[in-house]
């Protein structure tokens, strides 16, 4: 039996001040963001709520450390509802702080008795591709562990995911691009996976053909023209969160999370390394199956020929930013198999819904590929 839920109201404003209107804020709030998105979209609305500002607890993919400063400086702080409005980093984190009191992050690690919700949590993102505002999970690095602790929890649904495009107009085109890649990544494991349902492929798919002919635009007419598709953009990284909250990703996620654990890469650009990678060897294992129709959809909408369509989306994306070697991130030669073997022994819950199962001296392949 398969089930297909989606959890949070979601609402699309054109504008913050919009939002406001709607949804009053006050000193009862905490609000969590970034200076450079919270200067020129909320400062000169006189906000009363209590702040609190990410980039001064640590930068880049969220991690027990960050949260762990956040809940000090926020020990003794009163208020009755988490507003989000950031990336990635900033949804996660504030899912954390909508919870009922703990200590550290270390604590809710291991002990998930302790995940329960008390605050109400209001999601926006300022970023095209994790779909977090729509999700259960929750993904914290543990410094300490040199790893990603992936929590999946309906304590971490929001009571409601808000869509503002102007919001993603201030972010670097390169975040533009992983996060853009990322939601199209997340689009097609939850059409692969064999958690899928008729219901997470109607978004898995609309996903996956926006964001493809959006790129399209890009490498054709110029990054200049980003901000034609933006809008679009958002709704399927919003589309590919509802398919994967419910379907589940697979072996591109899961053989990212010690790259992005233990050197830092952040969570779009290093599931962009095994993409397409990935693809190639569930074609070769199984080209009759699902991915069949997922390389018919990517042949029209590219104009070329089945027997190359994966290469020509490896193509496409190159166009939208060059991949890179694992190399290049400071990775050693003798983590290709040592980081096969964890992602093997340790993240079976996440390979389990790969298109097909991966052995582990197959993900060492990958990983040699890519090196």
């Amino acid at each position: 039996m398969s089930k297909f839920r989606i959890v949070p109201d979601i609402y699309e404003f054109d504008t913050f001040k919009e939002f406001t209107e709607n949804f009053p804020i006050d000193k009862e709030d905490l609000l969590v963001t970034q200076r450079f998105i919270y200067e020129p979209f909320m400062k000169g609305l006189n906000l009363s709520c209590k702040i609190i500002f990410q980039e001064e607890f640590g930068n880049g993919e969220p991690s027990d450390v960050m949260v762990d400063a956040i809940l000090k400086k926020t020990k003794g702080m009163s208020y009755k509802r988490v507003i989000a409005v950031g990336g990635g980093t900033v949804i996660d984190i504030s899912k954390l702080l909508s919870l009922k009191s703990f200590e550290s992050a270390e604590e809710i690690f291991d002990d998930p008795s302790k995940i329960i919700r008390e605050k109400e949590l209001i999601l926006i993102p300022t970023t095209c591709g994790t779909g977090s505002e729509v999700t259960r999970s929750a993904i914290i690095t543990s410094v300490q562990r040199k790893t990603k602790v992936r929590m999946a929890y309906d304590a971490y649904f929001a009571d409601a995911a808000v869509l503002i495009p102007q919001l993603i107009s201030t972010l670097p085109y390169r975040f533009f691009a992983y996060s853009s890649i990322d939601a199209l990544i997340h689009g097609v494991e939850s059409f692969l996976s064999p958690n899928a349902t008729p219901y997470t492929d109607i978004f898995a798919m609309a996903a996956i053909r926006t964001i493809v002919k959006s790129f399209l635009v890009i490498a054709n007419e110029g990054q200049e023209k980003r901000k034609d598709i933006e809008k679009d953009v958002l709704l399927a990284s919003n589309y590919a969160g509802i398919s994967f909250g419910n379907a589940g990703c697979g072996a591109v996620h899961a053989l990212a999370f010690p790259l992005s654990g233990r050197y830092h890469v952040a969570h779009g650009e290093s599931n962009y390394q095994f993409f397409c990678e990935v693809l190639r060897k569930y074609y070769s294992k199984n080209p009759e199956g699902k991915i069949k129709n997922l390389c018919k959809c990517l042949t029209e909408i590219l104009n070329c020929n089945t027997d190359n369509v994966i290469d020509e989306l490896s193509n496409l994306l190159n166009k939208i930013w060059p991949v890179k070697k694992l190399r290049d991130f400071g990775m050693r030669e003798n983590e290709i198999k040592e980081f096969a073997e964890e992602v093997y022994n340790e993240l079976q819950s996440v390979l389990a819904t790969s298109y097909i199962p991966l052995a582990k001296e197959e993900l060492e392949e990958i990983n040699r590929n890519l090196y």
